[in-house]
C-alpha cells in the first residue's frame, strides 16, 4: 500500500511516502517566521502551511520516484495541534482522498511520536513504556500494541517543551530556545543553582511552577549577572527539567515492571535527556529505544508509520472527520486510555 502521509500540526509542514512499512522519502518546510515573535503565531502557521503543503508534498513525491496518482491512501495528523494548522493538512488530505477515490486515515499526533520508535530498527518489543515530551505535551505511555496505548501519567498544566522555550526567553535567547538551552547546558554545571521540582500525585507532571521559580530567579540579579553565569543557569535548569521527567519514568517503571523504555517527541532530541536516560538505564538494566533526531520532532514520517499500523488493523477514515485540538477532543478511534 503506497501511502502519502501528512503532518501539520504546529509550525512544520511535511509529507512522507511509504510503501507499506518502509519510508521511500519525506520533506519538511519549517516555518521561520515566528522568530520575530517569540512563539508561535497560529495564524500565521496557518498560512504558512497553506503556502508549504503543495510543493512539500511534490519534493516527497519526487525522492521516492512516485507521483500522485501512485497513491493508494493518504494519512493526516487529525489532532491535536493547532487547529487552523491541523485543518490545512485535513483538508488537503480530503481532497486527494476525493480526487483520486482513494481511502483517508487520520492520526492521533501523540500516537504517531510513539510510533515513530517503529520507523527504523531497533524496534521495541510490546508492552514498552513510552516518555513522549514535546512542546505541547508530557505523558507517560504504557504501549500494549501499535493501536492499545494507555496515559499512565501527564502534564497538568504547561509541557517540558514549553518550559524549555518559554524560560529561554526569559533568558534572552531567540525561539526556538530549547535547542539553544540545550546546547548552552553542554558547557555548563548543572547544580550551580537549584531550582524547584514539583511535587504532583501519581505519575503526573506540573512545569509551570519552575518558570515561575526562573523568573523570580533572574529579576532580581539582573542582565549581566545573567549573561556572565548564562551556561550554568541553563545547565541548571536543563537538568532540573530532565530529573523531573525521568524520576516519574522510573516510578512508572517500576509501577508497570516493564523493562523496555523508550523516548518520543522534539525533547526526546535533548542531549541532557539521552544522556539522563542512557545512565539511568545503566542502573535499572533498562533496554532503551530513541528515535533519529529527525523523528524526534514534527514529521510526517512518524504519521506514515502509524498509519500502516491503522490500516493493518482495518482502520479507516470518513470525508465527515473531524480535527481536534486537545488531548480529551480525540474521537474513540484515536484517543488514548487513560485510567491507571
Amino acid at each position: 500500500m503506497l501511502c502519502l502521509a501528512l503532518e501539520t500540526s504546529c509550525d512544520d509542514t511535511a509529507a512522507a511516502v511509504f510503501n507499506g512499512s518502509t519510508l521511500l522519502a519525506q520533506a519538511t518546510a519549517s516555518q521561520t517566521i515566528h522568530t520575530d515573535w517569540g512563539g508561535v503565531v497560529p495564524e500565521l502557521a496557518s498560512r504558512a502551511h497553506q503556502q508549504a503543503i503543495w510543493p512539500t508534498v511534490q519534493q516527497a513525491l519526487r525522492q521516492a520516484d512516485k507521483s500522485l496518482k501512485d497513491i493508494e491512501l493518504v494519512a493526516y495528523t487529525q489532532g491535536p495541534g493547532l487547529l487552523g494548522a491541523l485543518l490545512v493538512g485535513q483538508t488537503f488530505a480530503k481532497g486527494v482522498a476525493l480526487g483520486l477515490n482513494i481511502p483517508l486515515l487520520g492520526i492521533n499526533h501523540m500516537q504517531a511520536h510513539v510510533l515513530a520508535n517503529f520507523i527504523e530498527e531497533p524496534h521495541p518489543p510490546f508492552p514498552f513504556l513510552c516518555l513522549t515530551v514535546s512542546g505541547g505535551h508530557t505523558q507517560l505511555v504504557a504501549v500494549h500494541g501499535p493501536l492499545a496505548m494507555q496515559v499512565l501519567g501527564q502534564t497538568k498544566d504547561d509541557a517540558a517543551g514549553e518550559a524549555f522555550d518559554k524560560c529561554a526567553k526569559m533568558l534572552g535567547l531567540p525561539y526556538p530556545g530549547g535547542p539553544l538551552i540545550d546546547n548552552l547546558a553542554a558547557t555548563g554545571n548543572p547544580l550551580a543553582f537549584t531550582f524547584p521540582i514539583a511535587q504532583m500525585p501519581g505519575l503526573h507532571y506540573s512545569f509551570s511552577g519552575l518558570k515561575t521559580a526562573v523568573l523570580r530567579f533572574i529579576e532580581p540579579r539582573g542582565t549581566a549577572f545573567i549573561e556572565a553565569n548564562l551556561a550554568d543557569v541553563c545547565a541548571s535548569l536543563q537538568y532540573t527539567i530532565v530529573q523531573t521527567l525521568l524520576a516519574k519514568l522510573a516510578r512508572a517503571a517500576t509501577e508497570t515492571g516493564f523493562m523496555h523504555i523508550a523516548l518520543a517527541g522534539g525533547v526526546a532530541a535533548n542531549a541532557g535527556l539521552r544522556h539522563g536516560l542512557a545512565k539511568l538505564a545503566e542502573t535499572k538494566g533498562w533496554h532503551t529505544y530513541i528515535p533519529q533526531l529527525a523523528y524526534c520532532t514534527d514529521n510526517a514520517a512518524m504519521v506514515g508509520m502509524a498509519a500502516h499500523f491503522a490500516w493493518q488493523a482495518g482502520r479507516q477514515g470518513t470525508l465527515a472527520d473531524v480535527a481536534f485540538t486537545t488531548h480529551d477532543q480525540a474521537p474513540a478511534g484515536l484517543a488514548f486510555i487513560t485510567s491507571w
